[in-house]
């Protein structure tokens, strides 16, 4: 035998009704376009305060902070007066990412020469590219032979084809063509 419950009513109102009373009915006109792109009032930031934001995060170069505040529409003018203070007040170094950029790419595996590409495009002059490429103590025949080692195994290919495939490998990580044959063992 099942029993039923009687639903006893409550002497309150309807949650939802009373919500839905205060508000104001929705234009279904507007364009909604207009309210997404622009900011709201009070959430700007000095270039000063987005570039601390950034660089909070990681290293950047000043090339890359100065893109990154462009796209957020700061004015060029702007843009160079805090470049140039945070450069003066040790806050921005290209030194700095550089070395920290290179520690961060030999851990990944990455070879002397996509590094230098990848910190070309970053805006870093190649005087200090060379500088910490060069200096760094990081010996790259035995980086690649590693590499090479954890990808393909510790024996040496034989057939021409895996031979071809395990240097286009090392070509694309970014080794020279002297580190890869030490790689391939063919020194």
């Amino acid at each position: 035998m099942m029993h039923q419950r009687k639903r006893q009513q409550s002497a309150k109102p309807d949650v939802a009704e009373d919500v839905n009373e205060d508000l104001p009915e929705p234009d279904v006109n507007k364009d909604v376009s207009e309210d997404i792109k622009q900011p709201k009032t009070g959430s700007t930031l000095s270039p000063r305060n987005k570039a601390m934001n950034l660089l909070a995060r990681r290293e950047h170069s000043q090339a890359e902070l100065r893109t990154k505040l462009a796209a957020r529409e700061y004015s060029p003018e702007e843009i160079e007066a805090t470049v140039t203070t945070l450069v003066a007040d040790g806050l921005l170094s290209d030194e700095r990412f550089t070395e920290a950029y290179i520690a961060a790419r030999t851990r990944t595996g990455q070879g002397p020469v996509r590094i230098r590409g990848e910190l070309k495009q970053r805006g870093v002059d190649a005087r200090v590219i060379g500088m910490y490429l060069d200096d760094v103590a990081v010996e790259w025949h035995g980086l690649a032979c590693e590499v090479r080692s954890k990808k393909f195994g510790e024996g040496v290919p034989t057939g021409f084809k895996e031979k071809a495939k395990q240097m286009r490998f090392l070509e694309y990580r970014g080794f020279t063509s002297e580190q890869i044959r030490v790689a391939m063992g063919d020194v």
